[in-house]
């Protein structure tokens, strides 16, 4: 019975792995369309700021989009360099409370479309 779950849990592993593969070598993974007002309440954002984090969110999706247009070898290093971007633009716009909360929604975003692989 144990040996029975294990393998079930194995299976399920290797499934999820391929399904994120799958997910980086199509291109709605590298579609970073994300709603601005809630990302705004999100961060609690003054209105100065928000100007501020739309024309980098705005950078940061058409890099990606670049970036998805690369081989696979390619890609992974203007994807770094797009997150890299972003993360250093944004801790001049956000304070360090709203740095921590930005960080952890795009690890999870950059997780949930395979990204990171």
């Amino acid at each position: 019975m144990i040996l029975t779950m294990i393998a079930m849990l194995s299976m399920t592993t290797a499934f999820a792995e391929g399904e994120n593969a799958a997910n980086v070598d199509s291109m709605e993974a590298y579609d970073l369309n994300i709603n601005m007002n809630k990302l705004s309440m999100a961060l609690n954002l003054a209105d100065d700021q928000k100007e501020a984090v739309a024309e980098i969110h705005h950078t940061f999706a058409s890099e990606l989009k670049f970036a998805a247009e690369y081989g696979k070898n390619d890609r992974k290093a203007y994807v770094n360099r797009a997150i890299d971007n972003d993360v250093k633009w944004m801790r001049y716009v956000l304070n360090d409370e709203q740095m921590h909360i930005y960080l952890k929604l795009l690890n999870a975003t950059i997780i949930n479309r395979g990204l990171n692989k």
